[in-house]
């Protein structure tokens, strides 16, 4: 039961996550209408996609826990 309550607290965590990384971000850079010059990632976008890789991989390991047999 531990596991199922810490693998929902995980997902909503890693979407949250996803969400905030995603924000700024709009389609007309897939149409061609980026025209952004390189910049490097801000300390906050770094936090953000650590958090992604993290969260990512602690809810992979939860899923493949849960389907192994007790």
């Amino acid at each position: 039961m531990l596991l199922f309550g810490a693998q929902i607290i995980i997902s909503v965590l890693l979407i949250a996550v996803i969400l905030l990384q995603m924000q700024g971000s709009g389609l007309s850079s897939a149409f061609g209408g980026g025209g952004e010059f390189y910049r490097s990632r801000r300390s906050l976008e770094k936090v953000f996609v650590w958090a992604t890789v993290l969260l990512g991989s602690l809810f992979g390991l939860l899923s493949i826990a849960l389907l192994l047999p007790r």
